[in-house]
């Protein structure tokens, strides 16, 4: 190990619980955030660069994390968008060769705070009884007293807007501009990987600020809408709400993921709540009530639809549920053009199950444009 003596950290829940670690590296301090946990085994950097978890700390649930290093191109957004990172082995070494940084020298270059040494298990199971909650972690281990007075002032995800912080700040273009479709990209977080998917089936995006109006888009005519990712509440998401409300009623080709999912129902007055621990990882399993065929599909949220508003809705129908505990997975419009999932399909890594949804976005497309 790199590090013969490292300084001692703890975690905090806002429960007053605490779990104590080491320190990663030579960096020391503190950080607040939503705590919650990732299943996945593997792609711990697209995890750390996910718009949607900017805001939290992040347990990862695989015992080794950094072993493989990061690679530049397996980044989703700009930067590392977690909070904190909290882990049970922290690999200082890694033994892919195609990467150009250890995970340590990547935290680095990102100054984000990291601590090991936790019993994972242990804290895993502890927040899916207990629930999400906010945390802290930190070095100054002898402050306690100091650091809950602190946490108690940091505010809960449930009625915070987000997207603002991780949005681009101007439009900016991705693909071929000779490609056979325009697609505006309402950016409430989005992920680099979606948008690589989007340009491989033959679109040229256009990617908007999160408070872009329906017309400003529209004035760049468009073939289709996506409505992305992004992080907390979607109910605050006054803007991207109404811009939603309007394309619905022009019936443009629509298609949202995840945070888009929600800000689609809200638009179409279905309800969306919080969830007791959301989910989080590569290997959830949906079925398409559509097909009847299943998916295992790779999720990210801490926010869903609800079912119970949902169905009082007649123009919507459920096309997908997650088996697990029966949420809505995907929706769409019975008179409209306009379908969403709460899962990834751009999943990397992750499983390619859910792909044909970019393909089914295109079909919608081609209808609306032949």
């Amino acid at each position: 190990m790199k590090y013969q003596v490292r300084k001692k950290a703890i975690l905090l829940l806002e429960d007053g619980t605490i779990f104590h670690g080491k320190v990663v590296g030579e960096r020391e301090g503190t950080s607040f955030g939503e705590v919650c946990f990732n299943t996945g085994m593997t792609g711990y950097q697209e995890i750390f660069t996910d718009p949607s978890y900017y805001g939290q700390i992040m347990i990862t649930t695989n015992a080794h994390i950094g072993n493989y290093g990061t690679f530049s191109d397996e980044i989703e957004s700009d930067s590392i968008k977690i909070a904190g990172l909290v882990c049970k082995n922290f690999s200082y070494n890694y033994s892919r060769e195609k990467s150009d940084l250890s995970l340590e020298e990547f935290l680095k270059k990102y100054n984000l705070l990291a601590i090991s040494d936790i019993d994972t298990r242990a804290l895993v199971s502890y927040i899916r009884r207990n629930g999400a909650m906010n945390a802290v972690i930190s070095t100054r281990v002898d402050e306690i007293a100091q650091l809950k007075e602190e946490l108690a002032s940091i505010p809960s995800m449930k009625g915070l807007e987000l997207s603002s912080k991780v949005s681009t700040k101007e439009p900016y273009f991705i693909g071929d501009e000779n490609a056979e479709f325009k697609v505006a990209a309402l950016d409430i977080g989005i992920k680099k990987n979606i948008l690589r998917n989007l340009a491989q089936k033959g679109c040229y995006i256009k990617v908007f600020p999160f408070n872009t109006s329906f017309e400003e888009m529209e004035s760049w005519n468009p073939d289709g809408y996506f409505l992305s990712n992004g992080p907390g509440d979607p109910e605050p998401l006054k803007d991207a709400i109404e811009a939603t409300k309007k394309i619905i009623e022009k019936d443009k080709p629509l298609f949202g993921i995840c945070l888009g999912h929600q800000v689609i129902a809200l638009a179409n007055g279905i309800d969306t709540f919080k969830m007791h621990h959301g989910h989080r990882g590569i290997n959830h399993p949906v079925k398409n009530l559509l097909t009847g065929k299943g998916e295992i599909t790779s999720q990210n949220h801490g926010f869903a639809v609800s079912k119970e508003s949902l169905e009082k809705n007649p123009d919507v129908e459920i096309t997908h549920i997650h088996l697990n505990d029966q949420t809505v997975a995907g929706l769409r419009m019975k008179n409209k053009n306009c379908f969403s999932v709460q899962y990834h399909p751009e999943a990397g890594p992750g499983p390619n199950d859910a792909l044909y949804l970019f393909d089914q976005f295109i079909e919608n497309m081609k209808k609306v444009t032949a």
